[in-house]
C-alpha cells in the first residue's frame, strides 16, 4: 500500500502477486471503474495475480486517492497512470481498464503507446455515442443533488470507509458527471493503436453492440476469416461475457482466464500448422 505523488495528485496503489522477480510477465496495472476503488477487481484479482505482479491504482477523487482542483478527464488521469509506471521503474505494462478506468487505459495507450505492452478495455467505448441513449441519459442527469440518495448504495459504503476526505462525496459527484457528459470521439485514434487490444463485455452491456463490432474492426478484427489455421487472424481479441450487464462483467467467470491467456500468448497471430489428416 503506497501513494506516488505524480501530477501534483497523491496517487494510491498496491501491489499484489508475484512481485519478487522471479516471474517473467510483464506487470499488469488494474484501473477501476467510476465511484469504485482497485477492490473492484477483487473478483479476478487472485486468477490475474498468480503468475505476475498486479498492480491496481486509486484514480483521482476514488478511493483513498484525495481529489485535487482540476476537473476530472481521461486524458489528465491518463498521465497520471503514466507517471506511476515510470515511478515504478517500468519499461512498459500491461493495464486492464474498465468502465471509466477503460476510457483512461484507451487514453494512456494512445498518448503514451511506448508505456502499454497490451492492452485491455473492459465494458468502455470508443466515443460517447458507443453508450446506449438510456445510459447517456443517465450521465446527463449525474450530479451532486443525488449525494444524499446515492449514500444508501455500495458505492458510498466503500467510499466512506477508505476516501480521505468522506465530504468531498458531492464533489465527487459532480466531477463524473462533468467527465460523462463530455462529448468525446477516439476512433480516428484506434487504428494507431500499437499495442494488442483486447475488448470484453457482457452480452448485455451499456455499450451497444453496433459499436462493439465498430471498435472491433478498428482493431483490425472482424473483418475477415481468420483462415483454418488461425494465420489471418488479428493481434487484437474480442470476448464477449455471456449473461453479464455492465455492473457484474468483473465476476464473470473464466474472465481472468481470457485475459492471462491474451496477456500471456507470445504471438498472437499462430504459425501455419500442418493440414489435417
Amino acid at each position: 500500500m503506497s501513494y506516488v505523488d505524480v501530477n501534483g495528485l497523491s496517487l494510491y496503489y498496491e501491489e499484489h502477486g508475484e512481485s519478487t522477480g522471479a516471474s517473467t510477465a510483464t506487470p499488469l496495472i488494474l484501473l477501476h471503474g467510476g465511484f469504485g476503488t482497485g477492490d473492484m477487481f477483487g473478483p479476478v484479482l487472485a486468477g490475474l495475480a498468480e503468475n505476475r505482479r498486479v498492480i491496481t491504482a486509486d484514480l483521482q477523487g476514488h478511493g483513498r486517492t484525495a481529489d485535487i482542483g482540476r476537473p476530472l478527464r481521461f486524458e489528465t488521469m491518463a498521465t497520471d497512470i503514466a507517471g506511476l509506471i515510470t515511478h515504478l521503474g517500468l519499461p512498459r505494462a500491461d493495464v486492464l481498464g474498465y468502465s471509466l478506468g477503460g476510457g483512461t487505459a484507451l487514453r494512456l495507450a494512445i498518448q503514451h503507446p511506448d508505456l502499454v505492452r497490451r492492452l485491455v478495455i473492459a465494458s468502455n467505448p470508443a466515443k460517447r455515442d458507443g453508450w446506449y441513449p438510456e445510459v447517456r441519459a443517465n450521465f446527463d442527469q449525474m450530479g451532486r443533488h443525488l449525494a444524499e440518495p446515492f449514500k444508501q448504495s455500495p458505492m458510498y459504503a466503500v467510499y466512506e470507509k477508505v476516501a480521505p476526505r468522506v465530504a468531498d462525496w458531492p464533489v465527487l459527484l459532480d466531477k463524473v458527471g462533468d467527465l460523462t457528459r463530455q462529448d468525446y470521439d477516439w476512433t480516428g485514434n484506434v487504428p494507431a493503436i500499437t499495442a494488442p487490444v483486447m475488448l470484453v463485455y457482457g452480452d448485455a452491456d451499456s455499450i451497444s453492440t453496433e459499436h462493439i463490432t465498430e471498435f472491433y474492426r478498428l482493431l483490425g478484427g472482424g473483418l475477415r476469416d481468420g483462415n483454418w489455421d488461425g494465420s489471418t487472424r488479428p493481434a487484437s481479441r474480442l470476448a464477449i461475457m455471456p449473461g453479464r450487464v455492465h455492473t457484474d462483467l468483473l465476476e464473470a467467470p473464466g474472465l481472468a482466464a481470457a485475459v492471462v491467456s491474451f496477456l500471456d500468448t507470445e504471438t498472437l497471430v499462430p504459425p501455419p500448422m500442418g493440414m489435417p489428416g
